[in-house]
């Protein structure tokens, strides 16, 4: 297993999530089922596995077809747009029409696709591909991307807004754009 890919992708996916919609999402889900924390990070969990490993596969996919030099530039000019993207804040738009009883499946349903459609072309998916195209280990990604999602949104599930209170987002998102174009510039003059 190539650990470089695991931690990398642990650690610009849980900057990238700070202040990210499915971040709100956990918030807003924890809020209105505080007894369920527990069926509501097991679907963050399953919603992340099935979305990030289908991402980084395609990333994979799409680096066998394409030559060295052309996947140098389209992932360069990604993790930038990546980067530049992440100084733009999120909003949640309201997810909540839906009535669900407050008991664990129902939760746990909910969650998982609620969470699986919001990551639906969400800067961490895209970066999910990124990085599945960079890394030849698909498992790494995933296992990384998705410990980084569950390092984001656990805490928002359990702690609330306390946890975003004391760390401004704005500045989390900062440290996650540099990164990211760090990246980009890295992976554009070095390949």
């Amino acid at each position: 297993m190539d650990f470089s890919a695991v931690f990398l992708s642990t650690g610009v996916v849980a900057l990238a999530e700070m202040g990210d919609k499915t971040q709100l999402l956990s918030l807003m889900l924890a809020a209105r089922y505080p007894r369920q924390a527990l069926p509501i990070i097991a679907g963050i969990l399953a919603a992340t596995l099935a979305n990030h490993a289908c991402a980084a596969y395609f990333g994979h996919l799409i680096a066998a077809f394409l030559s060295p030099d052309a996947m140098r530039w389209i992932l360069g000019v990604g993790f930038l747009a990546i980067g530049f993207w992440l100084i733009i804040p999120d909003r949640l738009d309201d997810a909540g029409g839906t009535r669900v009883k407050n008991a664990a499946w129902p939760v746990f349903l909910l969650t998982t696709s609620l969470f699986f459609m919001a990551e639906m072309g969400d800067k961490t998916q895209i970066a999910t591909i990124a990085l599945g195209a960079r890394y030849d280990d698909v498992i790494a990604v995933t296992i990384g991307t998705t410990l980084g999602m569950m390092l984001a949104n656990a805490p928002a599930v359990w702690i609330g807004t306390k946890f975003t209170k004391r760390i401004p987002i704005k500045w989390v998102h900062t440290v996650a754009a540099v990164v990211f174009i760090a990246i980009g510039i890295l992976t554009l003059l070095y390949g």
